[in-house]
C-alpha cells in the first residue's frame, strides 16, 4: 500500500476523564502527519478498554486499523510508517554528547554575560565546572542506582562500597565551588583524586580487562557504553584540578 496516498484510519485509544494515553496522541499525530483521516475512536471507561483488548486479542491501546487491517500499537504504526522505532536497550552516546553541548553553550553564554567573549580561558574552566555539576546532578537523581552500576569498575567503590555513594555529591561540589572560584584548597585535591581514580578504574576495565560496560556518569539508567567518554569525564576533572592548581602557583 503507498502511504503518500490519502486514506482513512481508524484509531482506537483510551481517553479518559483521569487518563489521556500519550501513546494515542502521538499516534493520531502520525497518521494526520502521513496525510489520513482519522477516525478517532475514544475508550472511555476501563471496561471499554478491557473489552476492546479481548475482542481484537492485543494487550495494549491504542490500536490503527487501515484498509479493514489492523496495523497495531505506536511502535507497528511507526515500522508501517516507515520510521525508526527506538530501542530502549540499546547503547547511546547521545545522553553525553547533549550534556557536554548544552554545558558549553552554558559557558559561552556565561562567557559573554559576564566578559563579553564567548572564548576565553574562563570559558574553558566554566565548561569543565558546569560538565561536573550537571553530571552529579544526574547521578544524584538516584545515587543507589549510580552507586550499584558504579561498583562494576570503579576500583575504590569496589574495595570501600560506601564511595559510591559519596562520590556524585563530591563531583557536584567541586564543580559548584570551581564554578565560583572558591575555597581551591578543597575543590582541586577533590576533583584530582575523584578524576584520578576514575581514569585509572575506567582506563583498566576497558582497555585492560576488555570488559563492555554501561557507564555510570549520567547516572543508574544510562546506556552509554563505558569507554572513552567515560575516560574524558576523568580527565577533564584532573585537567581542571592541576590546571587551577598551577594557576594559583604563579
Amino acid at each position: 500500500m503507498s502511504h503518500s496516498a490519502p486514506a482513512t484510519a481508524e484509531l482506537y485509544r483510551m481517553v479518559m476523564p483521569d487518563h489521556v494515553c500519550p501513546y494515542g496522541l502521538k499516534a493520531k499525530h502520525l497518521l494526520k502527519s502521513r496525510g489520513y483521516t482519522v477516525r478517532d475512536r475514544h475508550l472511555t471507561t476501563r471496561a471499554e478498554v478491557d473489552a476492546f483488548k479481548a475482542e481484537h486479542g492485543v494487550a495494549t491501546t491504542p490500536q490503527t486499523f487501515i484498509g479493514g487491517h489492523r496495523v497495531g500499537g505506536h511502535d507497528d504504526l511507526r515500522r508501517f510508517l516507515g520510521l525508526k522505532v527506538a530501542d530502549a536497550h540499546a547503547t547511546s552516546y547521545r545522553p553525553v554528547i547533549a550534556l557536554f553541548f548544552m554545558t558549553a553553550v552554558m559557558a559561552m553564554a556565561a562567557g559573554y554575560a559576564v566578559d563579553g567573549t564567548m572564548l576565553s580561558i574562563r570559558v574553558a574552566e566554566w565548561f569543565i565546572a558546569f560538565s561536573m555539576c550537571v553530571l552529579a546532578l544526574l547521578k544524584l537523581q538516584n545515587v543507589d542506582k549510580f552507586a550499584t552500576m558504579f561498583l562494576n569498575y570503579d576500583l575504590l567503590a569496589q574495595r570501600w562500597v560506601p564511595y559510591g555513594t559519596i562520590y556524585p555529591y563530591a563531583e557536584g561540589l567541586a564543580g559548584v565551588l570551581m564554578v565560583a572560584g572558591a575555597l581551591h584548597w578543597l575543590s582541586i585535591p577533590v576533583a584530582l583524586f575523584i578524576g584520578t581514580v576514575g581514569a585509572v578504574s575506567v582506563f583498566k576495565a576497558v582497555y585492560i580487562d576488555r570488559r563492555e560496560l554501561k557507564c555510570a556518569c549520567v547516572g543508574g539508567d544510562s546506556n552509554v557504553p563505558l569507554g572513552l567518554i567515560s575516560l574524558t569525564e576523568n580527565v577533564m576533572m584532573v585537567a581542571m584540578a592541576l590546571w587551577m592548581s598551577a594557576r594559583l602557583a604563579v
